[in-house]
């Protein structure tokens, strides 16, 4: 029972490590990104290729597998437990992809440019007119 309690106390310490607060930095950046300034360019696709794209890592996985493992290990065993659980759950976060698009662009200045998506209800076909849309880190293909 004593071990229960410390692994329970330990996860909602862990978890409340990660919560983040309206008064975050991280909270602060990404209102600074959604009103960031993003340039349009036009242009033209040229190739359309279905990839694979790494699915969203939160870190909630690894840490999910540690009190897990750590719950289910006794003594000694829990810390190994507490291990061998967090390797197991960012391999699970690291394992997962989902469907995406890249898609060249041959822009209307010239350049030619390849963006990565994640595939959804828009298909792209080559010779079709397009815009890319870009904040400068990320860019986005768009009719």
């Amino acid at each position: 029972m004593t071990r229960f309690l410390f692994a329970s106390a330990l996860a909602a310490s862990l978890l409340a490590g990660c919560a983040s607060t309206p008064g975050d930095d991280d909270a602060g950046a990404r209102r600074a990104q959604q009103h960031a300034e993003q340039k349009e360019y036009s242009g033209v696709v040229e190739i359309v290729r279905e990839v694979e794209m790494d699915s969203e890592r939160s870190g909630v996985a690894p840490m999910a597998g540690a009190v897990l493992g750590g719950t289910v290990g006794s003594g000694r065993g829990s810390a190994v437990g507490a291990v061998v659980g967090t390797v197991a759950g960012e391999a699970a976060a690291q394992a997962g992809t989902r469907p995406a698009l890249e898609i060249t662009v041959r822009l209307d200045e010239g350049r030619v440019i390849a963006v990565t998506q994640p595939a959804g209800k828009d298909s792209f076909k080559p010779g079709e007119r397009v815009r890319v849309v870009s904040d400068g880190r990320t860019a986005r293909v768009a009719r």
